[in-house]
């Protein structure tokens, strides 16, 4: 049985959680190219123009991309053959998470209670979500999640008489409805099915997906890319100053449901979608 330290996996998470704010990953940056060319509004090119010299500023000063550096999501997957040594394996992500926030002079944004909003002082706790699949393996997704697109997320219990006209409505309309406030081209996370908490998940790891990867069902990769043309022809527009360009991507992850539901989830990131991820294959340095 390998055996994996908790001080490697803090030590790692310290570094993902810099490296996720300092700079945006490569399909980003990519799309964020792409929609220079799509972009027909002079005000538009030139903000997405800001957009990727900010991008590039933050990447060599190694500085946030973004003021809000988050709160840490972790995606854990730990094989149920791995055995973690030294200690808590939450404790070891919270450690991770402190370290890089105050190692890398990250605002602090995480209160201890949600009405009384002391400070914590170190960005913890992380929100951390475990899989355990098979085989000895671990792999660890940091995403810092700002509160300004975080703020526009929305949950449909809708019939399933609703049915794809309903989703496609409801998806809509809660992009609408967040209009410039999650910091246009967005990303959008959709999750279709579980209950009411696993379609807010599902929506939410559908933000890990590189941008530009269809959902293999094709069904879904379908809904995508009409749900992707009908939000760009709401005219909100880079930062919200109008322009054909309000999303990159729509992304779709869905899971089986009830009878009596049609639960679906949107999940909004700003075009700083930042998230890093580590994947142990047995070194111990």
């Amino acid at each position: 049985m390998r055996e994996l330290n908790t001080d490697l996996i803090a030590a790692r998470v310290a570094a993902l959680c810099q490296e996720a704010n300092f700079g945006l990953p490569a399909d980003v940056l990519t799309a964020l190219a792409g929609a220079k060319e799509q972009e027909g509004s002079p005000t538009g090119r030139r903000i997405l123009d800001e957009l990727c010299a900010n991008a590039g500023i933050a990447a060599s000063e190694r500085v946030p991309v973004c003021q809000d550096t988050g709160m840490v999501l972790a995606f854990v997957e730990t094989g149920q053959d791995l055995h973690i040594v030294g200690g808590s394996l939450s404790e070891a992500i919270n450690r991770g998470v402190a370290q890089g926030y105050r190692d890398g002079y990250l605002r602090k944004s995480v209160v201890v209670d949600p009405l009384h909003r002391v400070n914590t002082g170190d960005n913890t706790p992380a929100v951390i979500y475990y899989d355990i699949v098979p085989g000895d393996n671990f792999r660890i997704a940091i995403m810092p999640k700002g509160f300004g697109s975080e703020n526009c997320t929305a949950l449909g219990m809708l019939k399933p008489a609703d049915g794809l006209a309903g989703v496609r409505q409801f998806v809509i309309a809660a992009v609408e409805r967040a209009g410039a406030n999650p910091c246009p081209p967005v990303v959008v996370g959709v999750g279709l099915g579980g209950t009411a908490d696993k379609a807010l998940l599902l929506a939410k790891r559908a933000l890990l997906r590189p941008l530009g990867a269809s959902n293999p069902d094709t069904d879904l990769a379908a809904l995508e890319s009409e749900l992707k043309t009908a939000i760009n022809a709401l005219g909100i527009g880079p930062e919200g100053f109008g322009g054909q360009v309000t999303a990159l991507a729509v992304q779709i992850e869905a899971f089986p449901t009830h009878i009596a539901g049609l639960p679906v989830a949107v999940n909004i990131s700003c075009h700083a979608l930042r998230h890093k991820t580590w994947v142990w294959n047995g070194e111990q340095d």
